[in-house]
């Protein structure tokens, strides 16, 4: 599953497929994560699991911090005692100023943070998340149909040819 971009320096370690069929994505932002040595060396070995996965903010009287929750990282096959729970809460390096934004989002228009995909850029560890809106039964088959039709035209458009 390892893909990389062309120019980018941009290498793939997972994504999140289920994200784009149950949600709007309005905004895509890019952070950086913390991971422990042996996560990373896992994320090089395999890929994780992003389908459950999802952003909280938490706000304390200091600061305020966004956490990646229930993205799955295998642990490590040499790790020993010092292999990492596959499912911790890893910590998203952001500006202030963009988790206020979303936080703003997310409480105001009621709208969930959702990781994309994952990937290495530049030898760091980065995961693209989506702000989106939820999907309802009737939009999911309206996009359906709608690609079942397009797919209908390109057939009979290469039957012409």
């Amino acid at each position: 599953m390892t893909a990389e971009r062309k120019g980018s320096g941009e290498k793939l370690i997972a994504t999140n497929s289920a994200a784009r069929a149950n949600y709007f994505i309005e905004e895509v932002v890019e952070a950086g994560m913390v991971l422990m040595g042996t996560e990373i060396k896992s994320l090089r070995q395999q890929a994780p699991n992003l389908r459950d996965a999802y952003v909280e903010i938490s706000r304390t009287s200091a600061s305020t911090e966004a956490w990646l929750l229930n993205a799955h990282i295998a642990p490590y096959s040499h790790g020993n005692i010092w292999n990492h729970d596959p499912l911790r809460k890893r910590k998203l390096l952001l500006h202030r100023h963009q988790i206020e934004k979303i936080l703003g989002a997310v409480t105001q228009k009621g709208i969930t943070v959702i990781p994309l995909r994952m990937y290495f850029k530049s030898g760091r560890a980065k995961v693209e998340l989506g702000l989106g809106k939820g999907k309802k039964k009737y939009d999911k088959r309206q996009e359906l149909k709608k690609k079942s039709a397009e797919r209908e035209m390109d057939v009979a458009k290469k039957k012409e040819r």
